[in-house]
């Protein structure tokens, strides 16, 4: 399905808030690592017209990277939420993933805490939290059925 480049944008700018949302996860596991907020921010600029779409996709790897190198379950799953989020630069599709990987970077950081239950209300209320966050008329881009 193809978009127009305005909601292609919007839709980098909502996973790029969906993945800021839970970064904490990945920078409280003790790592000082930057790729995943440098993944972020690419997003960001992409949308600004300041980087280059390959540039945007070379900080989504970047971050990916992160994720496989921290072995904490919450920080790999926010790490990956940056990297989906830069990756919506490349194609918009990656938009929900963004999300997802940010409502389990946010289950799996209750998990641990607060058991099951909290858990899965922990990423319910993220869920609902990310559609505010979006644009009603990319809804069905973001939650495909």
């Amino acid at each position: 399905m193809a978009i127009d480049l305005e909601d292609h944008r919007s839709l980098v700018m909502w996973a790029a808030v969906c993945a800021e949302h839970v970064l904490e996860n990945f920078e409280r596991a003790g790592s000082a690592d930057d790729r995943p907020r440098k993944a972020i921010e690419a997003g960001r600029a992409w949308v600004r017209g300041e980087l280059k779409m390959t540039d945007a996709r070379k900080a989504a790897f970047a971050a990916h990277a992160a994720a496989r190198e921290v072995a904490d379950a919450s920080a790999q799953a926010a790490a990956r939420a940056a990297g989906h989020a830069a990756a919506t630069a490349h194609v918009h599709t990656h938009a929900p993933h963004a999300a997802n990987y940010a409502a389990k970077s946010v289950g799996k950081a209750v998990l641990e805490a607060k058991g099951l239950k909290a858990s899965d209300l922990a990423a319910f209320q993220e869920r609902q939290w990310q559609r505010e966050q979006l644009p009603e008329k990319l809804a069905g881009i973001a939650y495909p059925a």
